[in-house]
């Protein structure tokens, strides 16, 4: 669809760039923009600058954030001795709305796949080494239920047996409310494998 103003197709364009947004849903979005008063284009504009501008790593768990060190990692109340590993920042944003986790966080940047060039030296793998060397009793390994996952957590659970630390995993297997019926062998697999007494 053409429109009369570049202005707008520069827009449609910019947002149909972001994942998951297809050019209708860029439209509509361009759509609303344009309805916004001009002081709330100017807060969203400044926010995106903001998110490039002041958000980085935080050197010790390599998750987002505005200081450095990040809150989770400064925070008295965590326990300082439990480490959990995800690959992206966004697992500890999901972890985190669970309020059942009370550790610290480490994260990898990714997962190993060797089919796309990523091995250890691509991850914060050094990084959790160092963070061994401290008071350290668990590492949880929270990482995605995938290929790559299932590698990077076979890998880190080699290199960190021999550290004499706890190394668990999360559990795996059927979201509630779903249908045995409906789940997929792998799926069942693990659920079996994860049994738990009652």
């Amino acid at each position: 669809m053409a429109y009369t103003s570049d202005s707008i197709e520069k827009l449609v364009e910019e947002f149909a760039q972001l994942p998951s947004i297809g050019r209708k849903t860029a439209q509509r979005l361009t759509m609303h923009v344009l309805k916004m008063p001009k002081e709330e284009v100017t807060d969203f504009a400044k926010a995106l600058l903001d998110v490039k501008e002041k958000v980085k790593y935080c050197s010790v768990c390599f998750n987002f954030t505005d200081h450095d060190p990040c809150a989770l990692c400064e925070s008295q109340k965590r326990n300082k001795k439990i480490i959990c590993v995800v690959e992206e920042p966004n697992d500890v944003i999901a972890l985190e709305k669970t309020h059942e986790f009370k550790g610290l966080y480490h994260v990898l940047g990714g997962a190993l796949s060797p089919l796309d060039g990523i091995g250890p030296e691509d991850l914060k793998v050094k990084e959790l080494l160092a963070r061994l060397q401290e008071d350290v009793d668990e590492i949880i390994l929270a990482l995605n239920p995938n290929v790559e996952g299932e590698t990077t957590t076979v890998y880190l659970a080699k290199l960190l047996k021999p550290l004499n630390i706890k190394i668990t995993r999360i559990a795996r297997g059927l979201p509630i409310g779903s249908d045995l019926e409906f789940a997929d062998e792998a799926t069942l697999t693990r659920a079996l494998e994860g049994r738990v007494a009652l």
